[in-house]
């Protein structure tokens, strides 16, 4: 659903409600499971640490920064959209607030 709506907010025109509400989803979805899964790593890391499981507590973190990584890019990815495309497409003031 993220690129569906992505391809369509670089149409550069404004989008309706529905549209907003359906790109806010997708990424509020898409960041949400990732957000959750560094939420858990992080809490483990220092678990394992504390039981002196090295190689688990290294494999938690290489993991934990790759979510990290994918979250970053994410993130970036919607504010380059909404900068590039429907913030400058935004006319009418509920649109533009909503965007901002």
């Amino acid at each position: 659903m993220v690129e569906a709506m992505k391809s369509v907010a670089k149409l550069n025109f404004e989008l309706t409600v529905e549209e907003r509400n359906l790109l806010s989803v997708g990424f509020k979805n898409v960041v949400g499971a990732r957000r959750a899964s560094w939420r858990i790593l992080s809490s483990i890391e220092p678990k394992e640490e504390s039981r002196g499981n090295k190689i688990n507590a290294m494999r938690i973190k290489e993991y934990r920064q790759k979510v990290e990584s994918e979250l970053s890019n994410i993130c970036g990815d919607i504010v380059s959209v909404l900068d590039g495309h429907l913030i400058p497409s935004a006319t009418a003031g509920e649109s533009r607030i909503f965007l901002l």
